[in-house]
């Protein structure tokens, strides 16, 4: 028995580059903050992604990450990222390619990002930090409406 429905095509998008665009990590109360305490850190994450047109079908994505760490009220690390990658991407429908380059593309450089940072954290004399997967879709989807012409024409 066969199914009439064609399967869907699926869509191919090249990484042409990856970069660490910005980077930096503070450590402004060492080495106070390394004193014993019973407190627990608390953690803060921002999550942010840029998308510009570079040439025709040809796009620079950016997945910026922010971690505040706070202890005992005083701050433990700050950490910035800025991870670009170049993508290139087939010609789609403007609401697809949105899903594309806001969504898959930082799915593919969010593993990189993260190790970068963990091994910022780990050298700068704190236990092992691992960052949760990101919902990348959830983040669209939340932020949709002021995406709604941030990609444009290339």
């Amino acid at each position: 028995m066969s199914d009439a429905t064609p399967a869907p095509q699926s869509l191919q998008i090249g990484i042409n580059a990856q970069y660490i665009k910005d980077f930096s990590f503070e450590n402004p109360n060492a080495p106070q903050i390394f004193a014993p305490s019973p407190a627990q850190p608390q953690l803060n994450i921002g999550v942010n992604v840029q998308v510009r047109p570079l040439a025709d079908g040809v796009y620079e994505v950016l997945l910026m990450l922010k971690l505040d760490a706070q202890m005992d009220g005083k701050t433990a690390f700050i950490s910035e990222l800025t991870y670009g990658g170049v993508f290139t991407v087939p010609a789609l429908p403007e609401d697809q390619m949105r899903v594309l380059l806001f969504v898959e593309a930082p799915r593919l450089l969010f593993p990189f990002a993260r190790s970068i940072i963990a091994a910022a954290v780990r050298d700068g004399g704190f236990p092992q930090l691992l960052i949760n997967p990101i919902d990348f879709a959830g983040l669209y989807q939340a932020n949709a409406s002021q995406l709604e012409h941030t990609v444009g024409n290339a």
